[in-house]
């Protein structure tokens, strides 16, 4: 089916002391949007959103929009560079497009379509949406979520998503760096890239465990760093000064080299960014550069407020959680626990097999997840 794309945008207030992106006057934020709108009208869209946006060119949006399900992709205020990148906003910039789409264009029902990172995204918009309580981030700093007065979704789609930007950076984060101020000087016994290391592939659970409490130990150990620096800023008077770091070592995964590792029909080796072992210190690994804020709003493994474990708990609409096994980036056991913790009665959980996290390797599943997508939500009356 044809579609037309309509490229969009709107502009709501913002009375944020701080800016972290380009542009613009100060009280005002740009909300970039793109609009697919299949010849068949319909009462209900989906709303793609990602904290950097960036996918309304994806193989599964596109596809959704051929089926005839309009869809509209919000690219949040931070389109493309997450380096000072605050969830509160992300949050905000989706609620105000929430309200923009049902006053331009009519729409009655929204569908939040949550894939890759967008899913904790919109986890945590539709938690705080349902059940406001927000009115600082993690750093202090004022961002209202609890008065927004946001709109609720309709119900939520998790697609090859992640659990969130926080959960996902510990399990990726290099546990041999001991010293972030000396990254490169690394324990051998936890440095699985190393042929040196002791433990090998397949792991010990025995090895697992400690690698695994050693990855949430350095991230501990950031965030309080991240949280001292801050304080010592505000105690020298000037509480909106911040500052800007390097973190390496963050595509490090027993996952990556142990397919017995949250089993799936991913190729071992190798992960959504190419070799794991370069990506790791590679310039495109996640949080490679970050501030003090940013940290502790999106990478932080407890300070983060955007937790899909916690946020699903709190939603009460329908959910489907689609899982692509071949997935080099949001392995099985992120749906699943996903699906576990979402509160609402009506939840699904489906499998793609061997299906990867783009479909650009499996083009010919995209109708299968088409399909299932729409058998979903016309059970449910989204047409």
């Amino acid at each position: 089916m044809a579609f037309e794309r309509e490229s969009y945008g709107f502009v709501h207030a913002d009375n944020s002391r701080l800016k972290e992106v380009y542009g613009g006057p100060t009280g005002q934020v740009f909300v970039e949007c793109m609009r697919l709108k299949p010849d068949t009208p319909s009462k209900s869209v989906i709303l793609f959103s990602h904290p950097i946006g960036g996918g309304a060119f994806l193989p599964l949006v596109n596809a959704l929009a051929r089926a005839g399900r309009h869809v509209i992709y919000c690219n949040p205020r931070y389109r493309g560079n997450d380096t000072a990148l605050i969830m509160e906003k992300c949050a905000m910039d989706l609620g105000a497009c929430v309200t923009d789409l049902k006053q331009r264009f009519g729409y009655e029902k929204v569908i939040l379509g949550g894939w890759s990172g967008g899913g904790s995204l919109s986890l945590f918009y539709q938690d705080q949406a349902e059940n406001p309580s927000i009115t600082h981030t993690p750093a202090g700093d004022e961002v209202n979520l609890k008065g927004a007065g946001h709109i609720a979704a309709d119900a939520v789609l998790l697609l090859a998503a992640h659990i969130s930007r926080g959960v996902t950076m510990t399990e990726w984060l290099d546990p041999s760096i001991l010293d972030e101020t000396r990254p490169f000087e690394r324990d051998v016994e936890l440095n699985i890239y190393d042929p040196k290391c002791p433990a090998q592939p397949p792991y010990t659970d025995e090895f697992v465990a400690r690698f695994r409490a050693a990855q949430i130990a350095r991230n501990r150990r950031i965030t309080e760093w991240a949280k001292t620096s801050l304080a010592e800023l505000k105690a020298k008077g000037d509480p909106d000064a911040e500052r800007c770091f390097v973190v390496q070592g963050t595509m490090c995964d027993v996952r990556w080299l142990d397919p017995a590792q949250d089993p799936s029909d991913r190729p071992a080796g190798t992960c959504y960014l190419g070799d794991p072992r370069i990506a790791n210190d590679g310039p495109v690994g996640l949080g490679r550069f970050t501030t003090l804020r940013s940290w502790l709003s999106q990478w932080s493994y407890d300070a983060s407020n955007a937790n899909g474990l916690k946020n699903a708990a709190g939603i009460s609409v329908p959910l489907l959680a689609l899982n692509n096994t071949a997935d080099l980036a949001c392995t099985p056991s992120h749906a699943q626990r996903l699906f576990d913790a979402t509160g609402s009665k009506d939840k699904t959980l489906v499998q793609i097999q061997g299906a990867d996290h783009y479909y650009t390797s499996r083009r010919d599943l995209l109708p299968t997840a088409v399909s299932t997508l729409s058998s979903w939500l016309d059970e449910r009356g989204f047409n």
